[in-house]
């Protein structure tokens, strides 16, 4: 089975990485660290979280798939894994490198495949057979899901920096 545009997508997870890196070295050390509210991540756990998926979850998932799809992925604990792993104690720089790093190893794995079969599937216990297509369909939409993350807690230092003055002026966050 043939994606689209699998291609596409990878040259959008190759230019990820300097976006991160830019959103995230617009922020102090204190302001890293910042969360707007106790369940929300700061821009340190999300750089962390970006860190540990590229090294644990799609990358090693998707090549898990391609190579060996009966092969049992290992679970995640996604829940608390920030407050388990000590996220918002770690450096900022360290986590983005080490984010970077990861995700040029990976797209040069995904660069050298010469003609991979997105349809081979992993059968999940809870949700059925989940195609390395999907994987890689879902790796570029979690990279989505985390830029809009970085870019809303931007916003919410302006909110807070900024107050008791609104920030309507710019417009609404809206979803």
């Amino acid at each position: 089975m043939t994606m689209h545009n699998a291609a596409a997508i990878i040259d959008r997870l190759a230019r990820t990485a300097p976006a991160v890196r830019a959103l995230t070295a617009i922020v102090s050390a204190d302001d890293a660290r910042w969360k707007p509210a106790p369940e929300h991540w700061s821009v340190l756990e999300i750089a962390c979280h970006l860190c540990d998926e590229e090294r644990e979850d799609f990358g090693y998932r998707l090549r898990s798939t391609l190579e060996t799809p009966e092969k049992t992925w290992p679970p995640l604990d996604l829940k608390s894994v920030a407050e388990i792993r000590g996220y918002n104690q770690r450096d900022l720089a360290a986590a983005v490198d080490g984010f970077c790093a990861e995700r040029e190893r990976n797209i040069a794995w995904l660069r050298s495949l010469p003609n991979p079969d997105w349809s081979r599937a992993y059968i999940h216990p809870k949700v059925g057979p989940v195609s390395a297509g999907e994987l890689l369909t879902a790796w570029g939409a979690h990279d989505a899901l985390h830029l809009r993350q970085l870019a809303k807690r931007l916003f919410n230092l302006a909110e807070r920096d900024g107050a008791p003055n609104p920030t309507r002026y710019a417009g609404e966050w809206t979803a």
